[in-house]
């Protein structure tokens, strides 16, 4: 689940500090090899005991290969377990071999009615715990049918034994899959409603963090500013001197702007900020401080935006119009704000002097700042432009799912006075 509030969808899918699913084919698969472990040992004692070995048909020098063979590819299969590519399908492999082995030992050892006939369901419980799904465990069911074939005779009924023996342990595999494959898909869920959980948890910290510091700078900052602008009012109507006081008239418009800025910082903050409203007042308001006139729309169907790309698109806009303002000697400028299906565009397109779109430009960390405003939303922007020619800037963001990181704050204090 994304987080209700700003940045990029978190990465608890993919990084999370949960039991994910490759971390639980490992534990088991680990727990595998330390059941064969146990598997060898009773190996080793059918080799050494020659009323075992012959028990189970194990008297010839083949059955000491086929021991270090099982070794071998047991010891390699827990070596390469983590391996992206082969892990899995070595150790679905392994587990074959093993029922191959042990079908020949039941078929020796007395057919379904071997007591080693056990091993069957170990075996069935080892594919459902590694492989939860009903395809990957039809291998050792097939054991059951694959040994009364083989103990079949010519001519002879099938005895009602066998019959009861066939349906006894086909009942216990289908009872053992079905808990173990149950049993899975409600890991699963949990583990879906754990980083569910983790997310809103997250969340919730992040909105209150940012809901103190809201308070704070209001309470802080704010104040502060609205001192400054106060003192500076009192100080213009005692000044005499004109130059003077348009120093202090130029103080008390950056405390003012410093102060709208402020207002708009902390409504971004929250979940009622308005971008169309806020793009729009500002474009009013560098029109009647640039002399500039700019032509803004929006285009498309209206979509409510996370919190933190409204302040993305917000930021590229103030950056852009600030480069007019200061660099472009522009005339005119135009910006337009588009949606399209899951795209948001935002196009800014002034007539002033350009610049070189191939050259470098040390210490205008503005562009740069763009760029990575609008990776964080896998966006693009580019820039066009020439000497004399003007200046065209299209930024394009994916919007997420709907209401991703839209975080439901309380009310918000007071405004900044």
């Amino acid at each position: 689940m994304p987080p209700l509030y700003g940045g990029a969808a978190a990465p608890l899918q993919e990084n999370a500090p949960v039991y994910e699913h490759s971390d639980r084919f490992s534990d088991r698969a680990r727990a595998l090899f330390y059941a064969r472990l146990a598997f060898l040992s009773i190996g080793l004692g059918v080799l050494a005991v020659p009323s075992w070995s012959q028990y189970v048909g194990a008297t010839t020098s083949t059955a000491f290969a086929v021991y270090f063979f099982a070794i071998g590819y047991s010891v390699t299969n827990y070596l390469l377990l983590d391996h992206p590519i082969f892990g899995r399908a070595l150790t679905f492999v392994t587990l074959i071999l093993d029922l191959a082995i042990m079908t020949a030992m039941i078929v020796a050892s007395g057919g379904l009615a071997s007591p080693i006939m056990a091993g069957q369901i170990m075996f069935t419980i080892f594919f459902a715990l590694l492989y939860p799904r009903f395809a990957a465990v039809l291998p050792p069911i097939i054991v059951l049918p694959v040994v009364a074939w083989i103990e079949a005779r010519p001519g002879q009924a099938f005895l009602a034994r066998d019959v009861f023996i066939l349906v006894w342990y086909g009942v216990l595999d289908l009872v053992a899959i079905y808990v173990l494959l149950y049993l899975n898909a409600r890991d699963r869920s949990h583990l879906k409603q754990l980083r569910e959980l983790s997310s809103m948890r997250e969340a919730s910290l992040i909105t209150e963090e940012r809901l103190r510091l809201s308070r704070e700078i209001h309470d802080g900052l704010g104040g502060e500013l609205s001192t400054l602008i106060i003192q500076s009012e009192f100080i213009y109507r005692l000044a005499k001197d004109e130059e003077l006081k348009r120093e202090i008239a130029d103080l008390r418009t950056q405390a003012e702007d410093a102060i709208d800025e402020l207002r708009r910082s902390l409504t971004m903050m929250r979940r009622d900020f308005d971008l169309h409203k806020s793009l729009e007042e500002y474009v009013a308001r560098f029109e009647s401080r640039a002399k500039v006139p700019c032509d803004f729309k929006i285009l498309g169907r209206r979509r409510r935006l996370p919190s933190e790309m409204q302040l993305a698109l917000f930021r590229i806009l103030q950056e852009c119009l600030t480069n007019v303002h200061k660099h472009a000697g522009a005339k005119n400028a135009d910006a337009k704000l588009k949606y399209d299906g899951d795209l948001v565009s935002l196009t800014i397109t002034d007539d002033g002097v350009g610049f070189d779109t191939s050259g470098k430009h040390p210490g205008h960390y503005g562009l740069i700042n763009m760029t990575e405003r609008a990776k964080k939303w896998r966006g693009t922007v580019s820039f066009q432009s020439a000497p004399g020619a003007g200046t065209t800037v299209h930024v394009t963001l994916v919007i997420p799912q709907e209401g991703s990181h839209i975080a439901v704050l309380p009310p918000e204090p007071s405004p900044v006075a």
